[in-house]
């Protein structure tokens, strides 16, 4: 007989939650969200903002987890990484493809960083998608940079442009998610 496995999801973010929630019921975990008002550290990296994050949820004594994500641009040195929630609500789509117009190195990737707390244990597990920028908006799926990232396994195409079980199978996000489910799938 095998144990019910529930997390709670602390995030506002009802996209990153569904995504996560498709992920982790494959593998049999029940993921529920916990709305709380994130204090979100500032900093270059993105496993050190998630699990700052969870530390300031210290007082729940259900098995918390949180994400952080980012989109990281080579031609851009990195930017807008840890950023780019704030990048993308300042100067949007279009302004990321505007500062791209003269950049030649279009290589990205994209990083997410998941953070679990339960008790006294706690861990992180990193998913990683290498792909490029596009040079148009692409797509009208997923949100946030999904229709300006096309990933190196895509056959071209945006994530914007793939469907909900497509982006799923490839995304950072999705191999955060997986990582931690197999971890789970481990314990007791």
């Amino acid at each position: 007989m095998s144990k019910e496995r529930i997390l709670w999801m602390a995030t506002r973010n009802k996209n990153k939650y569904s995504e996560a929630k498709n992920i982790l019921s494959s593998m049999g975990v029940t993921l529920k969200i916990l709305e709380v008002n994130r204090v979100e550290v500032q900093a270059d990296d993105l496993k050190e903002i998630a699990s700052y994050s969870l530390r300031n949820l210290e007082s729940e004594s259900r098995p918390i987890i949180v994400e952080d994500a980012g989109l990281f641009i080579d031609g851009l040195n990195g930017f807008p990484g840890p950023y780019s929630s704030y990048v993308l609500r300042t100067i949007g789509l279009e302004g990321v493809l505007k500062l791209m117009k003269n950049v030649e190195n279009r290589e990205a990737k994209f990083k997410s960083a998941v953070a679990y707390k339960f008790r006294d244990q706690s861990t992180c597990f990193l998913g990683v998608v290498e792909g490029e920028i596009s040079t148009e908006i692409r797509g009208s799926q997923g949100f946030g940079y999904d229709p300006i990232f096309i990933p190196g396994e895509g056959g071209g195409r945006t994530f914007g442009e793939m469907s909900p079980e497509e982006k799923n199978a490839l995304s950072h996000r999705a191999r955060a998610f997986r990582k931690l489910g197999e971890w789970l799938l481990t314990r007791n």
